[in-house]
């Protein structure tokens, strides 16, 4: 059964804290557009506040996220227990870009490691915190992370990671601007 919280707890804030993986999803405001969920892993997400939450958001082939917020600022981020009990938290808000222009992306950038694959954090003020049951979600070994982007992003100059996110990330599928709010 599903319950509504009136915030992240410091119980749901730890477990949430245990998770290896999150998904975040949105979507365009056009009944036609694409809708997006991304899954997100590594030390990349923080509660920042009882209602405030981030994730750093690294470099990727596409940026829908990024253009779906920027049009209409939707956003869920969702939890799952792989490992011990079920449980299923979502967190659902409206989120907004901190790129590297923005005046709070220092700010952003003190609260997580470091990474040259960084494009920009998410910033999400929590409208609705909920769990639920979770039952039907199956158990997972964790077997470690993977390193295919730290080595991707490491053979990369800070030159050639701009050319591949302005090639890559300026637009969503629909031609939302993502990065480029003047294309």
């Amino acid at each position: 059964m599903s319950k509504r919280h009136e915030s992240i707890s410091s119980e749901l804030a730890a477990w949430i804290a245990r998770q290896r993986i999150f998904f975040v999803a949105t979507a365009p405001l056009t009944p036609n557009g694409h809708i997006n969920t991304s899954p997100k892993g590594g030390d990349t997400f923080r509660i920042i506040g009882p209602l405030a939450v981030a994730y750093q958001d690294y470099t990727g082939s596409g940026a829908e996220t990024a253009a779906h917020l920027q049009e209409n600022g939707r956003i869920v981020v969702m939890f799952c227990a792989f490992e011990g009990p079920p449980k299923i938290v979502r967190l659902h808000g409206r989120g907004e870009v901190i790129a590297a222009e923005h005046p709070r992306y220092a700010e952003m950038a003190a609260l997580f490691p470091p990474h040259a694959g960084t494009r920009c954090f998410i910033s999400i003020t929590v409208e609705r915190v909920s769990d639920s049951c979770g039952y039907a979600v199956p158990l997972y070994d964790y077997c470690g992370p993977r390193d295919i982007l730290d080595k991707w992003t490491n053979s990369k100059s800070a030159e050639e990671l701009r050319a591949y996110r302005s090639k890559h990330g300026q637009h969503s599928l629909d031609g939302l601007p993502s990065f480029n709010r003047n294309g």
